[in-house]
């Protein structure tokens, strides 16, 4: 089959690789119908390669039909149509019985002290094959995939696998009072399903920031109050004319939908840039013990944030030797929540929303939908920010 695969920094082909089997009863094949690019994958790209192979198989927001059924999984047929989460879990440890899929006792990457394995995501996670690809092995399969009914476009349920659980998730962990405000900081896939979210879910205001002028523009055709980082002088410019909008508190919450490759960062920029240069063999154990992360969009939301306000951070972070400012911290009685998407916690409570009427924009929000074999061109645009790329969907 085809796959996109991971040889090195900025460098990934579309390659013949094994199919997928069955391997274990509780396993499942599917064929892909439509798979995502997302900010994630971009990580993988430019920063976190000191913790990938190369071969590697990336991708982990499929869509497919299911071709193969292990004797361990009951509740799918060959036939079915499905989207799968981007994580691994049984659904019956007690992570995963207690809604924390993402923390599951079953799959959890122990060798790595981290949680739960995830499709396409680095040696941290599993290393297990990702979806970008015609064909997926769908680990624990008597849990994850999510089926879906027929007719609809792929591009009605695709986002079940990560962006509309991530999105949900953010703004439930933001805890936004009804009616009350939100700021998010990144207006690319995520932090545009936030805003649409949190207008669902109740805000009375939600202020977008960003620098894109295509991510600024969707995002104020649905309502939200925009802010263009480069209509200000610096980040203080910026809190004062949003706390200015907020009876010179500040919102409620901030979701930071930026994460580690946060623009303004230069000194952290380089350390990451160095790391991802050396050999893997001390690249990787470099970045474990002494990772920073671009901090300038969390210290944004930091100041930003009302006192007694609630921080959400959905942009991945790696870093392992962060400064952060605790003093502000401790005296803002700030709340943080944070943490990869626990996808089936909240799958049932966005279903409702995927219908004709659409309320949060799924059909139309892929800004390009290209086949898989042009997928070096998909992620070199999606990184630069190029042709208006906010969303893109790849067809195997």
């Amino acid at each position: 089959m085809k796959a996109v695969t991971w040889q090195g920094k900025r460098d990934v082909r579309v390659e013949d690789v094994p199919d997928p089997r069955i391997e274990e009863p509780t396993d499942a094949v599917i064929r892909v119908t439509s798979t995502g690019l997302c900010g994630s994958d971009l990580h993988l790209y430019e920063v976190l390669t000191a913790f990938m192979t190369p071969g590697d198989i990336l991708g982990h927001e499929p869509i497919g039909i299911v071709e193969e059924v292990g004797a361990g999984v009951p509740d799918l047929a060959v036939g079915d149509r499905v989207v799968v989460p981007f994580q691994i879990a049984c659904g019956n440890c007690w992570m995963c019985l207690n809604s924390l899929p993402t923390q599951c006792e079953t799959t959890q990457v122990t060798g790595e002290g981290m949680g739960a394995a995830l499709f396409g995501y680095t040696r941290l996670y599993g290393s297990v094959p990702g979806a970008q690809a015609q064909y997926l092995r769908v680990p624990q399969a008597q849990f994850g995939p999510i089926k879906i009914p027929e007719g609809p476009p792929d591009d009605r349920f695709v986002y079940l696998s990560d962006v509309l659980p991530t999105a949900w998730q953010a703004v439930a962990y933001a805890d936004v009072p009804e009616g009350g405000s939100v700021a998010v900081l990144g207006l690319g896939p995520i932090g545009d399903m936030a805003c649409r979210v949190a207008q669902v879910r109740g805000a009375g205001r939600v202020f977008g920031v960003d620098l894109v002028p295509e991510r600024l523009e969707r995002a104020r055709a649905r309502g939200v109050e925009t802010y263009d980082l480069r209509d200000f002088d610096d980040e203080k410019d910026l809190v004062q004319a949003i706390r200015d909008q907020t009876d010179g508190r500040g919102p409620d919450a901030v979701i930071d939908a930026v994460g580690t490759e946060a623009h303004g960062s230069a000194a952290a920029r380089l350390v990451q840039q160095a790391a991802s240069v050396l050999p893997r063999k001390i690249g990787g154990p470099l970045a474990e013990r002494f990772s920073v992360d671009r901090l300038a969009a969390l210290h944004t939301a930091i100041e930003l944030v009302r006192r007694g306000g609630t921080l959400s951070l959905v942009g991945v972070y790696g870093g392992m030797a962060d400064p952060l400012p605790m003093l502000t911290l401790f005296d803002k009685q700030l709340q943080i929540r944070m943490g990869q998407a626990n996808v089936r916690r909240w799958t049932d409570e966005i279903l409702p929303y995927l219908t004709d009427e659409d309320p949060l924009g799924v059909d139309d929000f892929a800004t390009h939908r290209v086949p898989l074999s042009d997928a070096p061109h998909a992620y070199e645009m999606f990184q630069r920010k190029q042709e208006g790329a906010v969303k893109v969907l790849m067809e195997p």
